[in-house]
């Protein structure tokens, strides 16, 4: 009899120490019993989860937001602990309690779990026990329950016999009418969803007047949502319904009061035009376009810009050109002079595009006068927008003419007085010069782009060297040998000290992109020979490149040359010369035990180690070596260390 007792209470403990952990003060602790409903639905069988677990839920839903959200979220995934399918009901009365609770991300994850459940439901079974529990969230008395109802009717429709439609489709009436805002907004919200499922004959008669009179709503938060519905409407009907049951409601809304309707008209414009069609299309929404084009406000302009270039490709390939220079190019014309920057910008992303539609006449007749307006735009956005898309006016009208037509307003840019202006361009160049091709950019623009090596405006030689590893990583290092290093290499004679040190950077990042020969016989060099520069900033500035490039040059030609460099510059008269040519000899010291280090592990191994190193050599900061460094470095030098062994395999 003990024994017997003792086996009730052990299998009685998980339940236990779950309402124990419901009822503690710590949120957290609450939490992570929920967290571990499936571990405990488990340890007591799918006879008491039903029986006891389940129940327990239901009874005691009443806490904190973040432990209800997890709740909902664990009970979709229940089905297969409380018996499977055919027990799937008994999940239904606490989903049904937290589809009613204040809190709407609850809600939304209850109404997601009982979408869940009522999919593994049988059709006899759905119409017990789900379609019941529809009806009571319909009839509810908060609004809460009845937005989370909204979410059910297109799960439950297809499944369930007609006298049972029927009523469904008169509860979905219901809630488009209810005298809460946020029940119609729910109920517009699933419109589209719900008229997926519905008979095409009850879609005209019973849901199509529901989308008219939300699409009327007084709240723009319901028309809004409406517009969404109406895409999807579309799709479902045949022309002729669309253009007398949808189209009148589609006008309606595009010259709706709140520009917050117009907006979402303007972001779902391209997919009504897709549904509609090419002959509606023309006739209706054409001129909707138009007016959009033209709103009074910037959002909804910048909205319907971006569907310009799109809006035009779907327009009948017939009448496509004809359309797009008569009925939109006009309006377009207007928002390239748009007093707001962001209108101007959406329409400067998308503009190009029409390149390929209009051919190559109407671009240099059209659209290259509007291409040099935005590139001169006092936004920088404008003007990157367009650069950024030159090669689809490229493909169209030819390198020649391009070079001859916007060419000039480019070079004009790169030479602005401005240095924001400046560095917009450079940012671009990479990107230009892969459009335009080498050849091309060899005779227009590489001289522009060492010119800006030189420029007044530190921040512009910075960018500037960041876009010469760019332009060597496009175009190659052979290209580079040839056509940029013989260039940079002469600014290292500069009289200025600025242009020195610029010359460095250069050489630093080169040395990434160009590979081990080019930087000994190139690169190398030059750096040694400024070494006996005489600014201290440029001598301090070459034990840092010598750092940097060491991992690209060979053991030997850095024991012959670079290391006596550098033992020199550590016996520098200037305080920080020595500090950076201490650091750089310890950070090319260390560089070589790793990679020891690298040829001894095993490879499986050497990634983690590595990245293990790397990370210590970088984030430790940089400091003055005291006389215990030195020995240790001169140690380091004198000897590589010997690979360690590894007992164990990987």
């Amino acid at each position: 009899m003990a024994a017997s007792d003792k086996s009730v209470d052990d299998s009685l403990y998980p339940i236990a120490v779950l309402i124990d952990e419901l009822k503690n003060e710590d949120v957290q602790l609450r939490l992570n019993s929920i967290k571990k409903l499936s571990t405990i639905a488990l340890a007591l069988g799918e006879e008491r989860t039903r029986s006891e677990l389940i129940p327990f839920l239901t009874e005691t839903i009443y806490d904190e937001d973040e432990v209800l959200l997890a709740l909902a979220d664990q009970l979709g995934n229940f089905t297969s602990l409380v018996g499977g399918p055919e027990f799937a009901m008994y999940l239904i009365p606490p989903l049904e309690s937290l589809a009613t609770v204040e809190e709407t991300v609850v809600r939304d994850k209850a109404v997601e779990s009982l979408r869940t459940v009522a999919a593994e439901h049988s059709a006899q079974d759905l119409e017990i026990h789900v379609v019941p529990t529809l009806q009571r969230l319909v009839s509810g008395d908060w609004f809460t329950s009845r937005t989370s109802a909204c979410g059910l009717f297109s799960v439950c429709y297809p499944r369930v016999t007609q006298p049972v439609k029927a009523e469904l489709r008169a509860n979905f009436r219901k809630l488009c009418q209810d005298e809460t805002p946020m029940v119609r907004r729910a109920a517009a919200n699933k419109l589209g969803e719900f008229a997926k499922v519905v008979e095409t004959e009850y879609l005209k008669s019973d849901l199509i007047p529901n989308f008219v009179q939300l699409a009327q709503d007084d709240q723009d938060s319901v028309r809004l949502l409406a517009v969404e519905a109406c895409v999807s409407i579309a799709q479902l009907l045949p022309q002729d319904d669309v253009e007398h049951l949808v189209l009148p409601t589609l006008r309606q809304c595009a010259s709706d009061s709140s520009w917050r309707v117009r907006y979402m008209v303007a972001e779902k414009f391209v997919d009504l035009q897709k549904a509609v069609g090419p002959e509606i299309t023309r006739v209706d929404l054409v001129p909707a376009f138009q007016y959009l084009l033209k709103d009074a406000e910037a959002e909804v302009r910048a909205a319907v810009a971006t569907k310009v270039k799109d809006f035009c490709a779907n327009l009948d390939k017939v009448n496509q050109v004809q359309i797009i220079l008569s009925s939109i190019l006009p309006y377009v014309r207007d928002l390239v002079s748009d007093p707001n920057p962001h209108v101007k910008s959406a329409l400067a992303s998308v503009i190009m595009g029409l390149s390929p539609m209009l051919g190559a006449y109407q671009t240099v007749e059209q659209l290259l006068p509007l291409f040099l307006i935005q590139l001169k735009d006092e936004c920088p956005e404008v003007r990157l927008n367009i650069i950024s898309n030159l090669d689809c006016v490229n493909d169209v009208i030819g390198i020649q003419q391009l070079s001859q037509s916007l060419l000039p307003a480019i070079v004009e840019l790169a030479e602005d007085s401005k240095w924001r202006v400046r560095l917009a361009i450079i940012e671009y160049m990479p990107a230009l010069a892969g459009q335009l091709g080498q050849e091309f950019f060899d005779q227009k623009l590489r001289g522009l782009c060492m010119g800006w090596l030189n420029d007044h405006v530190y921040a512009i030689r910075e960018a500037a060297t960041l876009n010469m590893k760019k332009l060597v990583e496009q175009f190659g290092a052979p290209w580079a040998e040839q056509a940029i290093i013989p260039m940079i290499l002469v600014m290292s004679r500069n009289k200025n000290y600025l242009h020195r040190m610029t010359c460095l950077f250069c050489l630093n990042v080169l040395a990434e992109v160009c590979g081990t020969d080019i930087t000994t016989k190139l690169l190398l060099p030059t750096v040694l020979l400024l070494a006996a520069d005489p600014v201290a900033n440029v001598r301090f500035n070459v034990a840092k490149t010598l750092q940097k490039i060491s991992p690209f040059l060979e053991a030997s030609v850095i024991d012959a040359q670079v290391k006596p460099t550098l033992d020199k510059l550590n016996t520098d008269t200037d305080v920080d010369v020595k500090h950076f040519a201490a650091q750089a000899i310890a950070g090319i010291a260390a560089e070589l035990e790793l990679n020891v280090f690298r040829t001894a592990i095993p490879p499986c191994m050497g990634a983690k180690i590595e990245a293990a190193m790397d990370s210590k050599l970088i984030v430790e900061p940089p400091r003055q070596p005291e006389a215990a460094d030195n020995d240790i470095l001169q140690e380091m030098n004198g000897k590589a260390a010997e690979p360690p062994t590894l007992d164990s395999e990987c």
